[in-house]
């Protein structure tokens, strides 16, 4: 088997700005995969005290819930909590758009949900675009 047989589900997209990460979740997400996303954080959070946050869910097939209450995965939501400045969700489920709704209010984080199909505008709303190819 080749790498790209079998790519992660939590994919890094480099953006036009040092402070803005973006991410693109594939499939069904796993503890795995949320260890992967907050370990790339984490570094994130070593270079810069705050920054911008995309995720961009497409082909969602479903998520591990009891990976949303692994110690590692609290740790790196109370963690985010303190570095994230603007966190947007493009795609995945409709209920995340009405959970994003929900909470804002109890956050210090601008937070948006935009549907799949509006991504652009939800770079627009980040202030960052993906980076152009390498060469």
């Amino acid at each position: 088997m080749t790498v790209n047989e079998n790519p992660p589900n939590v994919r890094r997209i480099e953006t036009d700005r040092d402070d803005a990460y973006a991410f693109e979740i594939v499939g069904h997400i796993t503890a795995a995969d949320m260890e992967n996303l907050y370990g790339l954080l984490e570094g994130a959070y070593e270079v810069h005290d705050k920054i911008d946050v995309l995720v961009i869910i497409h082909d969602y097939e479903g998520f591990d819930w009891h990976a949303a209450f692994k110690e590692q995965t609290m740790i790196g939501k109370t963690n985010a909590l303190k570095h994230i400045r603007k966190y947007a969700v493009a795609g995945g489920p409709a209920w995340l758009g009405t959970t994003i709704a929900f909470f804002r209010p109890f956050f210090s984080m601008e937070m948006e949900y935009f549907p799949y199909e509006k991504v652009e505008d939800a770079w627009n709303w980040l202030g960052a675009e993906p980076a152009p190819p390498p060469g």
